[in-house]
């Protein structure tokens, strides 16, 4: 079966953000991009999640924190490594934090949000693949320490879903395995 859409779900793959180059979307294409994702399914019209944008100097604003926490807990760490994590952020042109706003409700289970944020970070996948962008979604460490997460402005019921990193790669990028259907699919 040949369709664009088609095409490009069986053809995705994530790209390293390291091998991303300057090459990140325009203004108008990171709308779009958020555009998209806000047209995921969402129980109750929660809007259980919301997103940080972080492109230029505000990646490395973002890296200063992610390093001075990671010193205050290797405080032996040697240059190179407090490099890596300040470039955690900066490796690609453009970065998306999916931040999950999931929360008690009298009729939308919170599982229902959190899937819904789910569907955001790949609905944003999605969208910047279709745009021509390679795209990585990553949580790390630091989407999991919470003095990173004040840091970064969230409050203290919201969790961090992923770090979308989107840029242009000219590198080839290989497949991984994918499950058989067999293994995965039962016809009831």
């Amino acid at each position: 079966m040949t369709h664009p859409l088609v095409d490009l779900l069986t053809t995705r793959r994530s790209v390293k953000p390291q091998l991303m180059t300057a090459g990140g979307p325009s203004q108008e294409e990171i709308e779009t991009i958020l555009t998209v994702a806000c047209r995921t399914p969402d129980h109750g019209k929660l809007v259980p999640w919301r997103f940080i944008v972080f492109s230029g100097a505000a990646r490395e604003r973002a890296g200063e924190v992610i390093a001075e926490t990671y010193k205050a807990d290797h405080p032996a760490a040697d240059a190179d490594t407090l490099a890596f994590e300040r470039n955690r952020l900066a490796r690609a042109p453009l970065v998306i934090a999916v931040v999950s706003r999931a929360r008690a409700h009298g009729k939308i289970p919170e599982w229902e949000q959190v899937l819904s944020c789910g569907a955001v970070c790949m609905n944003l996948t999605l969208a910047a693949n279709a745009l021509g962008y390679g795209t990585n979604w990553l949580t790390e460490w630091y989407g999991y320490d919470r003095r990173v997460l004040d840091r970064l402005g969230l409050g203290p019921h919201e969790r961090m879903a992923g770090f979308l990193h989107i840029g242009r790669s000219d590198a080839p990028v290989q497949d991984r395995e994918r499950p058989a259907l067999v293994d995965v699919v039962t016809y009831a």
